[in-house]
């Protein structure tokens, strides 16, 4: 039984869509007729394989056993559907409490399609459904959904499969991802007030621009009186925006693409990376949710049973610096080659001694795991008062800024006003 995403219309001649199982595209619209919708196209929602995974995907629809490896070759070139960090906590806490109450994998999958509101997100679930029914297991089926379920994910869910407490696991998994969110909420919510008095800062100069200047130019122009060098530059500025406010708009939006574009070379933003960490302040910020999320992530790996080298390999992808993100791996290099895993972290000098400290009393008491997420929510405490630091220095810094550019526009306008006045 596969999934097949259809549009139809209703009773009212309105146009639907959804997501639907079947066992073929004709079984799909009798269904749909029984529903009293009227089928316009039904299609299969199975992401094509490009042809050279032609053989591999014809490999894995006839066999339950097949390697991650393979499984993932042919996700790498599907793509797939992204889930939100909302979306996924949502699918993992649902799936772990149908796991654990007994019901098994694919029903679980079916009763979360049939509670997901999202039409994306059930459509993911259902392809999932249909491989797992061809025998993959579930690990192997997101495997096809890269975007949809990152290599930590994954990794998690087929140590669950292994060691036989996947409820658990997921559970687990759900908790990791509701913290990640809840975090990542806190942050968004911090920079509002910013973001607001940057959006009243530039909405200010742009009525002062636009329309306070040019009245004041004309009476400088009919009082025929020499104005001062900031007058005459204010003046160039406002006539600039009010007829070629399109070319700025414009010279924005190419530096954006410009520098959009100048990041996705390697080279590039690894030099941009670099430079974040020599910022005073960005620098904390960056390595303590680097390093945190590293250490959560590689202790709750090692607490599902993934074995510490294929943790260590999982955790330093989930680094967004390029910097911290080869330090992670040249930790991995001397794990593999003998070292011990404290010893491989205080040899790269980015890593907080507290973390280093966690995980050589870890290895020595067999608490590894327990020790590294110890140490992931500690640095997430310092994180938290790193970004509270550098949001009290920013919010008056943003004042000072629209102060500052108000003011010189006021005392651009009042300095040829008051040589008037001395005149008369």
């Amino acid at each position: 039984m596969g999934a097949f995403s259809y549009r139809a219309l209703n009773a009212e001649g309105k146009v639907v869509k959804g997501t639907i199982e079947g066992d073929s595209e004709r079984q799909v619209r009798a269904q749909l007729r029984t529903q009293k919708l009227k089928p316009i196209s039904v299609n299969s929602t199975r992401a094509k394989p490009s042809t050279s995974n032609t053989s591999t995907n014809a490999k894995t629809a006839k066999t339950s056993k097949i390697t991650e490896k393979k499984t993932f070759s042919f996700a790498s070139f599907s793509g797939g559907t992204k889930f939100s960090v909302r979306d996924l906590t949502l699918f993992t806490r649902q799936l772990a409490s149908m796991i654990q109450s007994g019901m098994t994998v694919d029903e679980s999958l079916q009763s979360v399609a049939k509670q997901s509101r999202k039409d994306k997100v059930k459509q993911v679930v259902l392809q999932v459904r249909s491989r797992v029914l061809e025998g993959l297991e579930l690990g192997q089926a997101m495997a096809e959904h890269p975007r949809a379920f990152n290599d930590m994910y994954r990794a998690m869910v087929r140590a669950g499969e292994k060691s036989g407490f996947l409820g658990p696991v997921l559970t687990r998994l759900a908790e990791y991802t509701e913290t990640s969110q809840h975090t990542q909420q806190k942050v968004k919510a911090a920079l509002v007030y910013p973001c607001v008095l940057l959006l009243a800062t530039i909405s200010i100069v742009a009525f002062l621009m636009v329309k306070i200047v040019p009245q004041m130019s004309q009476v400088f122009e009919r009082a025929d009186q020499k104005l001062p060098v900031t007058t005459q530059m204010v003046i160039g500025i406002s006539n600039f925006l009010q007829h070629y406010w399109y070319v700025l708009f414009a010279a924005i939006g190419l530096l954006i693409v410009g520098w959009i574009r100048w990041l996705t070379i390697p080279a590039n933003r690894l030099r941009w990376h670099r430079a974040l960490l020599k910022l005073p302040i960005v620098k904390h910020v960056v390595i303590e949710a680097n390093t945190s999320r590293f250490a959560a992530t590689l202790g709750l790996l090692l607490d599902s049973g993934v074995p510490l080298l294929e943790g260590l390999t999982i955790s330093s992808q989930v680094m967004s610096n390029d910097v911290l993100k080869k330090h992670s791996q040249e930790v991995t290099t001397q794990v593999k080659e003998g070292g011990s895993l404290h010893r491989a972290l205080d040899q790269q000098v980015v890593f907080p001694p507290l973390l280093v400290q966690m995980a050589a009393s870890g290895e020595r008491n067999g608490t590894l795991s327990e020790q590294l997420q110890y140490a992931a929510k500690n640095q997430e405490r310092e994180l938290e008062m790193q970004i509270s630091t550098a949001l009290s220095i920013l919010e008056p810094v943003t004042i000072l800024i629209m102060a500052g550019m108000v003011g010189f526009i006021m005392y651009a306008i009042l300095t040829p006003i008051f040589s008037m006045s001395n005149l008369v």
